[in-house]
């Protein structure tokens, strides 16, 4: 499999940055094997994300980091450059909807999640078996009502312990604390069943029923500490009548939120996410 660097540049929008950069990875000798530029003209930001044949360019990426910093120094710009023989880490969060955690296992296994599975987590037991048996760690989490404070700072215990890069709620119906959501920041991924900001909450399928809707959608957000509101990584629809039900509603809504949310992920583990206030531009 070829080996790629990916820099990632969030900075303020100026003359210059594409043929500095482009240049400097030619300067080493550097083949670009993807490209992709946006200017947010009321922001002012630019974003940009290049992907680079590391064979080309002969050196590692902690050298390349350091070579590179004086132009990231001169255009203030926020970066990363990712190496992708690294593997993200990633824990898996789950309740007792089965559907997205299936899908993704799938995946996975299929090779097209580029990833590790560290571990998952539940306030069930439900899903013990069929995580076993793909290999992985199961952590079986209660949830008191009464006090959630010590199943959190167990799951924080679990997901530290896994060195994840990443954390996936993969219809994990608990809310995280404000704690967790900001020690984790821009690394915790919801599917919410639900096309947001429309039918925030609980039973969103059944809201949309009530308001009559002719589209239902779903939505791959990052969690923060405002709940249903993250910044959107990707969202789809699903057209529906009068005909049909709430649980027809249930029943499309979830083909819809197993596809969004991997597509999010898939993009999240490749950089194609850069986060700006509570919007991002996704290089998809």
């Amino acid at each position: 499999m070829s080996h790629y660097y990916r820099l990632v540049v969030s900075c303020p929008d100026r003359l210059g940055i594409v043929s500095r950069v482009s240049s400097f990875i030619a300067g080493q000798g550097g083949s670009i094997t993807e490209a992709s530029q946006h200017s947010d003209l009321e922001s002012g930001r630019f974003f940009m994300r290049y992907v680079i044949l590391a064979d080309s360019i002969g050196m590692s990426a902690e050298t390349l980091r350091d070579t590179f910093s004086p132009i990231a120094e001169e255009f203030e710009m926020d970066w990363a450059l990712t190496d992708t023989r690294q593997r993200r880490r990633v824990v898996l969060m789950v309740s007792r909807e089965s559907h997205c955690l299936v899908d993704l296992l799938y995946r996975w296994t299929a090779g097209e999640l580029d990833c590790d599975i560290a571990a998952v987590i539940s306030n069930h037991e439900d899903m013990r078996a069929l995580v076993e048996w793909h290999g992985i760690p199961y952590h079986h989490v209660p949830v008191s009502p009464d006090d959630k404070s010590a199943a959190f700072g167990e799951v924080q215990r679990l997901v530290d312990e896994a060195r994840a890069d990443c954390v996936v709620l993969a219809r994990y119906m608990q809310i995280l604390p404000p704690s967790l959501c900001e020690r984790y920041a821009g690394r915790v991924i919801n599917i919410h069943h639900s096309f947001l900001p429309s039918f925030a909450g609980a039973k969103p399928y059944h809201q949309a029923y009530q308001r009559g809707v002719k589209l239902i959608g779903a939505t791959c957000h990052y969690v923060t500490e405002e709940l249903d509101a993250g910044p959107i990584i990707e969202q789809d629809i699903h057209r529906v009548s009068h005909c049909h039900t709430p649980n027809d509603l249930v029943r499309f809504g979830r083909d819809v939120e197993k596809a969004v949310l991997a597509r999010g992920l898939r993009w999240h583990l490749e950089d194609r996410v850069l986060v700006h206030g509570n919007k991002t531009v996704v290089f998809a």
